[in-house]
């Protein structure tokens, strides 16, 4: 795996050090990354009104080999996408507080409507027939809401783990059997490290339910595939929505683990609730153990 290079980072940290000519290549290129990316030697030059030997120079001052790197590494920077790259306008607090919510509405939505009440089903029916559970997750949401899939199973008095560090998840994977399940997360599936555990499960017979993108990498490896939507937006300054389509999955699915097995169900989670009004008191109607 070659190693990080921020072009546009070194651009803007390099400025104020180059050369009158030089900045104005970096004034230029940063002005529009995609056109830079895109153009000829001949029109970068004339867009910042200096000569090839100039480019040349400036090229090497933030640290690429030649123009030739540059231009490589500009293109990977254009990749992102504008909307990491260009000035947007911020909403007003009121309007943007809407649009949150709004964002957060339509993801589910977007989400219920992909979803199969068999796979859920059938997943529920894997976790309830299991010896062991182990759950993974690794990334912001990914992690945060593999502990949640854990506390959800857990309550209902099944052994369940939740792990997010890739050697222990390599480790564990290595320990299951035909008889164990494990769960993945990932919005994107395209994670390396959980790749390889999804094989290590799979070579020696555990099942694999997967919640991820329906044809990503990691949904490619999977018995059961709960399939998640991503619609991210231009506004990029609020935390990703997608969060919210796989708690959505996540509450599904331990409802229907929870009815799989109504009778047990019923009675932990009485024992939940007498537990915790015993320690804590208040209304019968707050929430049990969330």
């Amino acid at each position: 795996m070659t190693a990080l290079f921020d072009i546009v980072y070194h651009i803007r940290a390099s400025r104020d050090r180059l050369s009158a000519t030089e900045q104005k290549v970096a004034d230029a290129i940063l002005e529009d990354i995609a056109f830079a990316a895109s153009a000829s030697i001949d029109q970068l030059a004339t867009k910042a009104s200096v000569s090839i030997a100039t480019i040349s120079r400036f090229a090497k001052s933030v640290g690429c080999e030649d123009i030739r790197d540059l231009k490589l590494k500009l293109a990977q920077a254009s990749a992102v996408g504008t909307r990491f790259l260009a000035e947007l306008p911020v909403l007003e607090e009121s309007a943007f507080y809407a649009q949150i919510c709004s964002e957060i509405e339509s993801t589910l939505r977007a989400n219920l409507a992909r979803f199969v009440e068999n796979d859920f089903r059938t997943a529920a029916n894997l976790l309830n027939n299991a010896r062991l559970i182990y759950i993974g997750g690794m990334g912001g949401a990914s992690t945060m809401l593999s502990d949640e899939v854990q506390f959800r199973i857990a309550r209902l008095g099944i052994a369940v783990t939740a792990y997010h560090d890739p050697v222990l998840l390599r480790m564990f994977a290595a320990t299951l059997t035909e008889k164990d399940v494990l769960v993945l997360l990932s919005v994107t599936g395209v994670t390396p490290e959980l790749l390889e555990v999804a094989d290590i499960a799979r070579e020696y017979g555990a099942k694999l339910i997967v919640l991820s993108a329906q044809n990503s990498p990691l949904a490619q490896k999977a018995d059961i595939v709960i399939p998640l939507v991503t619609e991210e937006t231009d506004f990029i300054y609020k935390p990703s929505a997608s969060r919210y389509g796989m708690l959505l999955a996540i509450d599904i699915l331990a409802t229907e683990l929870a009815l799989a097995r109504k009778t047990e169900s019923k009675e932990l989670l009485r024992r939940v609730k007498f537990a915790l009004d015993e320690y804590r008191g208040g209304d019968n109607r707050l929430p049990l153990g969330d």
